[in-house]
Formats: C-alpha cells, sequence, structure tokens
C-alpha cells in the first residue's frame, strides 16, 4: 500500500465500491473492477488480491437475495463451471503477467461484444414482424456458459458477464436473477480461494489492501441494495459497457 500514489488507491477505492454494487444491483459493473485492478497491480497479483474482496460482497448478497435462488439452475451450470476453473487453473501457472494481462482484457472486450450482439438479436427476433424463437435447451446452454464462466472467473474474476447473459437469457426476474447470481459466485469464489493461495497470487501485502478496502465494498453493496429498484438501469449498463470496453482496450494495448 506504501508504494501506491494518491490516484492509485483511489481507483482501487472506486474499484471496491463498484464490487458492492454488482453485487446488489449491477452485476456487469464486476467487470469495470476486474479492470481497474489489473490497470493499477501486475496483473496475476490484481486477480488474487480481488478475490477476498469479492467474497466480501459475496456474503450481503447472500444475506440479502438468499430466498430468491433457483437451486435447478445452479446444479446445472457447477459440474461445467468446475471443469473451466481446472483449466483456467492450469493456464495460470504457465501464463506469465503480460499474458494474464492481455487475457483479461481479451476476456472483458469479448464479453462486452457478446453481450451487443445477443441485445441487437434479441431485438431482432422480438419483431412483431418476425416469428417467437423457440427457447434454448437449458442444458447445451449450461455447458458453454459454465465452461467460459469458470475459466474467465479463474483467470480474470471475469465469470460476471458470462453468468449474467446466461442468467438474463434463461428469463430469471431480478431477484431471481440476483438471488441465483448471489449464491453462484459465493460458492464459486470459495471454491477459487485455495487455488488461488496454492499459486501464489494471494500475497500478504495484498490481504493488507484488501483488510483496507473492505469497508468501501460493503459501503458499494449497500448502496446497490438502496438503488436497486430506482436506478436507470439502460442508461447505467451502458455506461458500464463503454467503460469496461475502454478498460480492456488498455489492458491489450
Amino acid at each position: 500500500m506504501t508504494g501506491l500514489g494518491a490516484i492509485s488507491l483511489g481507483t482501487l477505492v472506486l474499484a471496491a465500491l463498484l464490487v458492492g454494487v454488482s453485487k446488489t444491483a449491477v452485476s456487469g459493473v464486476g467487470a469495470l473492477s476486474v479492470a481497474l485492478f489489473a490497470a493499477v497491480l501486475p496483473a496475476k497479483e490484481s486477480t488474487g488480491a480481488l478475490l477476498p474482496l469479492l467474497l466480501v460482497g459475496d456474503v450481503p448478497a447472500v444475506r440479502a437475495y438468499r430466498r430468491h435462488a433457483d437451486w435447478r439452475a445452479l446444479l446445472r451450470l457447477l459440474p461445467s463451471v468446475a471443469a473451466g476453473i481446472v483449466l483456467g487453473v492450469a493456464f495460470v501457472a504457465r501464463a506469465d503477467d503480460t499474458t494474464v494481462r492481455r487475457t483479461i482484457g481479451a476476456l472483458l472486450l469479448t464479453m462486452v461484444l457478446h453481450h451487443l450482439w445477443q441485445r441487437a438479436r434479441e431485438r431482432r427476433v422480438t419483431s412483431p414482424h418476425l416469428p417467437s424463437p423457440h427457447p434454448p435447451s437449458p442444458h447445451p446452454r449450461a455447458l458453454l456458459f459454465g465452461l467460459v464462466a469458470g475459466f474467465a472467473t479463474m483467470v480474470a474474476n471475469a465469470g460476471g458477464p458470462a453468468m449474467s447473459l446466461y442468467l438474463l437469457t434463461s428469463g430469471f426476474s431480478v431477484l431471481g436473477f440476483l438471488g441465483t447470481g448471489a449464491w453462484f459466485f459465493l460458492i464459486v469464489n470459495a471454491v477459487k480461494l485455495p487455488f488461488s493461495a496454492g499459486l501464489g497470487l494471494i500475497a500478504p501485502g495484498a490481504l493488507a489492501l484488501d483488510a483496507a478496502l473492505a469497508p468501501a465494498v460493503i459501503a458499494g453493496a449497500a448502496l446497490g441494495r438502496s438503488c436497486v429498484q430506482r436506478i436507470d438501469q439502460a442508461l447505467f449498463a451502458r455506461l458500464v459497457l463503454a467503460f469496461t470496453a475502454l478498460s480492456s482496450l488498455n489492458l491489450l494495448i
């Protein structure tokens, strides 16, 4: 912490605040937190430093929305997520810091582009001049999204966009979305913790930084929960996508 300047510390505080908001209101904001951490800290160190803060944010999210989880959807996802995490562990163990940094940027940018494509596709298929599409089978989708989410969350703590797209396209209500996502990430982040420690990603200095940033996560979670019913989700989502895309390009350069 003593080696960080005021701007860097302010950036990390903002990222921690957005972690809390992402857990209780707009999950897409989590991708921006990943990009901000990777912009301030070395790429591998950033993933290890961010993970305990994600777990801090998972606790109030589960407390707030625990009764709204769809456990059948979770059970469909978890096997493929576990496989994705194992693939992510193998990748992180062999990749250098530059590769991890660029992978974080590529994953975030890919998620943004996929989200925009999905939105455009939904607008087309819901046109009154086109027939309604048949809903896709949940099991192949769970396999695909689970693998992507597991790999992305292990490599870059960036499984949120994949999970959000899965829940959105599965027709969850707002509370069902938040409750299922809260339990999903509490379980997955707890599973990732020993892997990250074994890979040497979580350093004592990072834990000290996390302790200082944890109050910002709690404040963000409280802010998100108070605003979730009143926030302009469409405008906020567009801003998050724009800032995430810019941050992703910065990581790729």
